[in-house]
């Protein structure tokens, strides 16, 4: 059986995010993205807009000196929503970062239009970022 379409996509993001490939990654991300960061730290919040969102991936990487990695386990999907699932890792300030995470995303027309993160442990990463 044939992996859906989103997977393909998704796959493509992550791999654009991994390389540091803006333009590629800017292929998949629709101009008008909502991406929205739960808990209450200095990135939660909702997104708007590509510019907006990559400005957030650029600061996860400068608060944590590049160190940010995620790493796919497995991802799933069909025509309504395509669920991420993530372990990253990361360390800033003295503080270490080792969680699992799910991401689920709208995909529509090739192109990522809304995305929401939810982490395993809310407070440990709100600490995380504090």
């Amino acid at each position: 059986m044939a992996d859906h379409p989103n997977i393909e996509v998704f796959k493509r993001a992550m791999n654009a995010f991994a390389t540091g490939d803006m333009d590629a990654l800017a292929k998949v991300f629709h101009p008008d993205v909502v991406w929205h960061m739960s808990g209450h730290n200095q990135l939660s919040g909702t997104y708007r807009g590509r510019d907006a969102t990559f400005a957030l991936f650029q600061r996860e990487f400068q608060l944590t000196d590049g160190t940010y990695r995620p790493q796919l386990q497995d991802v799933l999907a069909n025509d309504e929503h395509t669920v991420a699932l993530l372990h990253a890792t990361a360390s800033r300030e003295g503080k270490e970062l080792d969680m699992d995470y799910v991401i689920v995303f709208r995909i529509r027309d090739g192109q990522i239009t809304e995305a929401r993160g939810l982490w395993s442990d809310q407070k440990a990463y709100d600490g995380f970022w504090s």
